[in-house]
């Protein structure tokens, strides 16, 4: 049974909410566009095919297999996506990670901040595992300067963990961040 607080995750500017199938023009616009998809995995099919796979999702989502979230601001509207996966009882991954032109300032920050929050302190797991494309410059600088781990690379991906211990000690100084942020 899915708790209730995984519905929602909440920050100073953002919130992750569960994915619903009337999203799925979003997700579908998002994934086929070449500004936002370039590392990320081919989508084929239509928002009509989405909308499927989103309420077969659903059942994945029920028994805590895996959380599809939309990241939206805190007027409702929507800014990106967010997927944790693989969740298992010593780590999950994070990915299909996409922010859109209508994100806040922070919203890199404050989106895996809240990732983070929803499996560290929810779900309560003890460390992320995760795998970025080596041509992503953007999110590898994020996730280094965020103290993940890298642990082992491919021809194609550098693969990261980042321990529950490291986010409890880091978050007081990223919430101070995102407070300033908000109160700016």
């Amino acid at each position: 049974m899915l708790p209730a607080d995984l519905a929602r995750v909440d920050g100073p500017n953002l919130s992750l909410r569960l994915i619903r199938p009337e999203d799925a023009d979003y997700v579908h616009a998002l994934r086929t566009d070449a500004a936002y998809n370039r590392h990320l995995s081919a989508v084929t099919g239509t928002a009509e095919d989405q909308r499927r796979w989103i309420e077969g999702y659903k059942s994945r989502e029920a028994a805590l297999q895996e959380l599809y979230y939309v990241i939206q601001r805190k007027d409702g509207s929507r800014c990106g996506l967010v997927r944790l996966y693989d969740i298992g009882t010593d780590s999950f991954t994070w990915g299909s990670w996409i922010l859109d032109r209508n994100k806040p300032p922070k919203a890199a920050l404050e989106s895996a901040l809240l990732v983070y929050v929803a499996a560290f302190d929810l779900l309560g797991l003890p460390q992320a595992r995760f795998e970025v494309r080596r041509d992503n410059a953007n999110t590898l600088a994020f996730h280094r300067r965020f103290g993940a781990t890298e642990t082992h690379a491919t021809e194609q991906n550098i693969y990261f963990t980042y321990p529950r211990t490291r986010f409890v000690a880091d978050r007081p100084g990223y919430m101070a961040l995102l407070e300033a942020e908000h109160g700016a």
